[in-house]
């Protein structure tokens, strides 16, 4: 579920409020994307995946932790590499290396395609 949005990050592209499947942003005065109905989050990943500056975390809960502030506190989760963790991980952003490059497979042959059997 969607927990937090870096203000200090945050260039304002709209690009996770364009994304979410289920409308959980809204814009703030500031041009900054609120968390207007976290509750309909679908810890889809879609919003964390797409911002460009890694400044939304997504827990991997489907709920909200109202009790865990530690969800909450930006300099922790930078801390911790969790602030756009999904986001690196998948390889999304200049300089990272994609997911599916990184994927464990069979070596392919330079014919194409077939497996290079050893």
């Amino acid at each position: 579920m969607i927990e937090l949005v870096s203000a200090q990050r945050c260039i304002a592209c709209d690009k996770c409020v364009d994304v979410c499947p289920t409308d959980v942003f809204e814009r703030g005065p500031d041009g900054i994307p609120l968390l207007a109905r976290q509750e309909d989050c679908q810890t889809c990943f879609l919003c964390e995946a797409n911002c460009p500056v890694d400044a939304l975390f997504v827990s991997p809960l489907t709920r909200p932790l109202p009790e865990d502030p530690a969800v909450r506190d930006e300099a922790g989760l930078v801390g911790r590499g969790l602030l756009g963790s999904y986001r690196r991980e998948i390889g999304w952003g200049h300089g990272r290396t994609p997911g599916s490059l990184r994927a464990i497979g069979p070596a392919l042959g330079a014919d194409g395609g077939k497996p290079i059997i050893s």
